[in-house]
């Protein structure tokens, strides 16, 4: 089929350009038939023009006009002219100009698509995933997309001036313990045996420092055969950093900077450096939460020292078991009716608490259904001590120190939401340091690492590790945008001693450690520098950047939260012929 190049994009034209003979190509976005003339909205990703066609200018081009319809492909040749007066549209770039067509070729017809090609369109979500080459054609889609594209460049613009090398690390690699479940790729010319897809390149980042590379980036994809939210996929992309003889100042630097870079140069936005910092403990005592949103306040007080020898068992117990009570005011919510305050207890029971107390606060002082077993004084001591107002609403929770918190931080949201008190146009980046090296698992009766194995303890509580390591702290840290963990790191083991008992502690025995990481082993014996690195979660940021809920929208193929691909159908079934040339059969 011949028809002519475009000259120019449907976002390109001005008044700068009246008089000029152009050709665009594109999509039909909208057809009006008005009194003969016949007008087109033509798009592409750069934009959209109008394009007339008038029976007086050319017969042939209107007579074929009559039969375009959405979504039809076209070229289209004509003179670029002033709207008439009245008819600009200010909302539109091209919005001065109409393009007086004279030729026009149909490059190829399209059924009606299933969905309208709109910015809001109001389609359920598999939809729109099963035909995503319609929902890409949406220019919100394509306007993330670019973004994420642009995301790429700064990253690998900035690490290059920061002295990076970007090193590929393999797909297919060993499976190891921890962390969610592997996705294994069974081998051909090795019957029996397997790849795993990495859930990271921790270990090879980790080799490449010990080979003299200094300083590692890479965007890199990571796959992890996990139940999926919203904010997850069983593949997604990180940027991988790396660096030698850095310590935790170092590694935020570098983070701090393409943080501010792509604030920057993607939103037109400055972010303050350096950014906040809390301890695991300050988070969590505070907010409830080690990403803690930090665009309200609602923080927590502890009452303990109150309430130990009350009269309410309830409380008082818990502080003699080493437990929390604590709380925080609802500016204002005084006035809950006994209805409200009962759904806000149910919402408390269902997270897992035993109850919730909660206290208005009056021009007379504290008033709570707790105040027989409190007495009035220690209710307006605890009102005090929280700084309330009359007209406010003091919450309390009671459990252990994780729980009670825990518990807490969830409170703490949704009274957020119901108050409207999260400013959405702010951008609270944060840093939570000082993690614990360690959880207990009480399922296993073994502890896990809370980062990952390779993380290192702080230098000072290293001697824990022999007496209490539940008590032992890691050189690790998380970077937080508004109560979203979008990066997570530490300074590695460097030493083999200390990487084996470490391993020891998380029940790796030392035939298990030979078995799955017998090559870093042996790697940190022919001199390892101390090193430390982070990984972000680029679909996390980039869904943020562009103010979108869910990953899926950044991504361009993205898996439902059951891991489907709607529109190519996978994972299917395969012929029989491969399984058999791979030794596995279907039980």
């Amino acid at each position: 089929m011949h028809y002519k190049k475009r000259t120019c994009t449907c976002g390109e034209l001005r008044s700068s350009d009246v008089g000029k003979t152009v050709t665009l190509t594109g999509w039909v976005d909208t057809r009006r038939d008005l009194g003969g003339v016949v007008f087109i909205d033509l798009r592409d990703r750069y934009g959209k023009t109008q394009v007339v066609f008038n029976p007086q200018t050319s017969p042939d081009a209107h007579g074929t006009a009559g039969e375009l319809r959405s979504e039809y492909v076209i070229s289209v040749t004509g003179k670029v002219e002033y709207r008439p007066a009245g008819t600009e549209n200010p909302s539109l770039a091209t919005g001065s100009i109409d393009v007086m067509a004279t030729e026009l070729t149909i490059l190829n017809r399209a059924d009606t698509p299933p969905f309208p090609i709109e910015d809001e369109i109001d389609v359920h979500e598999e939809m729109r995933l099963q035909y995503r080459y319609l929902d890409l054609r949406r220019a919100p889609m394509q306007k993330n997309l670019i973004t994420r594209h642009k995301m790429y460049l700064i990253t690998r613009n900035y690490f290059d001036g920061q002295g990076f090398v970007e090193v590929e690390t393999p797909v297919l690699m060993k499976s190891t313990p921890e962390g969610a479940r592997d996705y294994l790729v069974p081998s051909r010319v090795h019957h029996g045996k397997f790849y795993a897809l990495p859930q990271s390149p921790q270990t090879y980042k980790q080799i490449l420092m010990v080979a003299g590379m200094d300083r590692y980036f890479q965007i890199v994809k990571c796959f992890r055969d996990e139940d999926l939210r919203a904010d997850r996929q069983p593949e997604f992309t990180q940027i991988d950093v790396e660096m030698s003889f850095a310590d935790e100042q170092d590694v935020q630097n570098v983070v701090e900077g393409l943080m501010t870079r792509f604030f920057k140069e993607l939103n037109g936005v400055d972010v303050p450096k350096p950014f906040p910092r809390l301890t695991y403990k300050e988070a969590m005592e505070t907010y409830g939460s080690d990403k803690p949103d930090t665009r309200f306040d609602l923080k927590f007080t502890n009452v303990n020292g109150l309430v130990q020898d009350s009269g309410f068992k309830v409380f008082s117990e818990m502080v003699k078991k080493g437990g929390v009570v604590a709380g925080f005011v609802a500016p204002g919510c005084g006035n809950y009716t006994r209805n409200q305050l009962d759904v806000l207890t149910d919402f408390a029971k269902k997270l897992g608490a035993g109850g919730l107390i909660w206290m208005r606060v009056t021009e007379a002082g504290v008033e709570a259904p707790i105040e027989k077993f409190v007495g009035k004084d220690g209710l307006n001591a605890i009102g005090q001590a929280m700084h309330a107002k009359p007209g406010d609403l003091i919450l309390v929770l009671s459990d252990t120190w994780t729980k009670c918190h825990m518990l807490l931080g969830a409170l703490r949201l949704e009274m957020a939401r119901r108050l409207e008190l999260i400013d959405g146009t702010k951008n609270n980046l944060l840093w939570v340091t000082d993690f614990p090296m360690f959880e207990y698992d009480e399922k296993d009766k073994r502890y896990v690492a809370m980062h990952h194995p390779f993380t290192s303890p702080k230098l000072e509580d290293v001697h824990l590790l022999d007496s209490d390591p539940s008590k032992a702290c890691a050189r690790a840290y998380d970077l937080v945008l508004n109560g979203n963990e979008i990066a997570g790191g530490s300074i590695r083991i460097h030493d083999r001693g200390l990487q084996s008992k470490v391993f020891g502690l998380l029940g790796i025995n030392e035939e298990q450690a030979k078995k799955k990481f017998g090559f870093l082993l042996d790697a940190f014996r022919f001199g390892a520098p101390p090193h430390g690195g982070i990984a972000f979660g680029f679909d996390r940021i980039c869904m943020l950047l562009n103010g979108e809920k869910s990953i899926r929208d950044v991504i361009a193929f993205p898996k439902t939260t059951s891991a489907m691909s709607l529109m190519d159908d996978s994972p299917s079934e395969v012929d029989p012929d491969q399984l058999k040339e791979l030794h596995i059969k279907i039980v």
